[in-house]
């Protein structure tokens, strides 16, 4: 992004070769064949658009690309690592990065996240850990990265399982092998559904779950509070949701799993669970509305989503 005086701040006007004459060295790492394929900023990003990227990825790997490297902007680039992590099928590394700062503030972190990204799409060893998140010298998988603060270079962290490497004189060092990983999806046989993602606040009764499913979502993810609890009026709700459609209980606490078999009181995680929830266990909420969405799209029926969900989750615990 480049400052716009008619728009009052930083808006996306930079395509992708561009972006690669910025970075001091980046020829000398590979050679470099780039595309612009959308100029969007992030948060107007839909699924579309990334399963379009996803089809270029895969073209240019089948075109003798070693790995590949897609720029985006930051405020949606967990979820869609993780989207593409759920589609990726091959062993090549497709990284993605972005950057904190605008090109012309001082300190700009894009010309390094691109080159380090590079770097690490080249890597011999970053093949077969499905999509990986360079940012800051750091390299993440998508599984777990997730964007811990909203304006510092340092946003990007691994809070349950860890940073995948960092950056040492241009190299990743990876601390350990890669991670299990569930067999690719395959890709949607059917429009995107709507999956609605709720948190559980103090006084909710949990209404606009309710209004979600008569609007028509097909599922609907809680971000619950804690372990995986919501009072005692939502999860009286949540049992007249279940019958109608998947519900989810995620944490909306930035670390941890939901509980299995701890707490036992009205709308704990015992209790939803009888009510016929689905623990998303270490899946963050943004991620389990993901998975929920992905699934769906491409094909698990609603009565199947419960074992596709466990499935998934023991596949790629570490």
């Amino acid at each position: 992004m480049t400052a716009s005086d008619a728009a009052g701040g930083v808006v996306p006007t930079l395509d992708a070769t561009q972006l690669t004459r910025s970075v001091p060295g980046l020829s000398e790492v590979a050679e470099i064949r780039t595309a612009s394929l959308r100029q969007l900023p992030s948060a107007s990003l839909g699924y579309d658009d990334l399963m379009a990227a996803l089809d270029w990825a895969e073209q240019q790997i089948a075109a003798g690309a070693s790995g590949v490297v897609l720029t985006q902007g930051t405020d949606t680039l967990e979820e869609t690592a993780f989207l593409l992590d759920l589609f990726w099928k091959l062993p090549a590394p497709l990284v993605i990065t972005g950057a904190m700062r605008a090109p012309q503030t001082a300190g700009a972190d894009g010309p390094a996240n691109l080159l380090a990204a590079v770097r690490t799409a080249c890597h011999p060893e970053s093949a077969g850990r499905g999509v990986l998140v360079v940012m800051n010298d750091t390299v993440h998988y998508a599984r777990w990265v997730s964007k811990g603060d909203a304006l510092a270079v340092q946003a990007f962290v691994s809070n349950d399982g860890g940073v995948a490497a960092r950056l040492v004189e241009g190299r990743p060092t990876y601390f350990h092998g890669g991670p299990a990983r569930a067999q690719p999806l395959p890709r949607p046989v059917r429009a995107w559904p709507k999956v609605a993602l709720v948190t559980a606040v103090l006084g909710d009764d949990g209404e606009l779950a309710e209004l979600a499913v008569n609007a028509g979502y097909e599922a609907v993810v809680i971000a619950a509070q804690g372990a995986g609890h919501v009072s005692f009026g939502f999860a009286q709700r949540i049992g007249t949701l279940t019958p109608r459609v998947p519900v989810v209980i995620a944490s909306r606490a930035a670390a941890g799993s939901t509980a299995s078999q701890t707490y036992g009181y009205v709308g704990a995680e015992i209790d939803l669970a009888r009510r016929g929830a689905h623990l998303g266990g270490w899946l963050s909420a943004l991620k389990s509305r993901l998975l929920v969405t992905a699934l769906l799209a491409s094909g698990t029926v609603a009565g199947a989503l419960g074992e596709a969900l466990e499935n998934w989750s023991k596949l790629t615990r570490r």
